[in-house]
């Protein structure tokens, strides 16, 4: 199983609002390169994606360990 199917599973069993799982699979898994860009692909404001990066921030303690976003500061 590939890291990505990983992150979009436990997303799925962990994050139960709708457009919050589609934020963070967008984040986690599409590296958009940019707050504004996830904002404009999900169709909600930066501030948005900012609280839902941050509210769902436990999610990163069920993802796999080669993924490069958990060693982010």
């Amino acid at each position: 199983m590939d890291s990505k199917t990983q992150i979009l599973d436990a997303l799925n069993e962990y994050i139960h609002r709708r457009k919050d799982r589609e934020i963070m699979a967008v984040y986690l898994t599409d590296h958009p390169g940019s707050l504004e860009r996830i904002a404009e692909e999900c169709e909600v404001d930066v501030s948005t994606v900012k609280r839902t990066i941050n509210r769902n921030s436990y999610i990163y303690r069920y993802l796999p360990d080669s993924d490069p976003k958990l060693n982010r500061n």
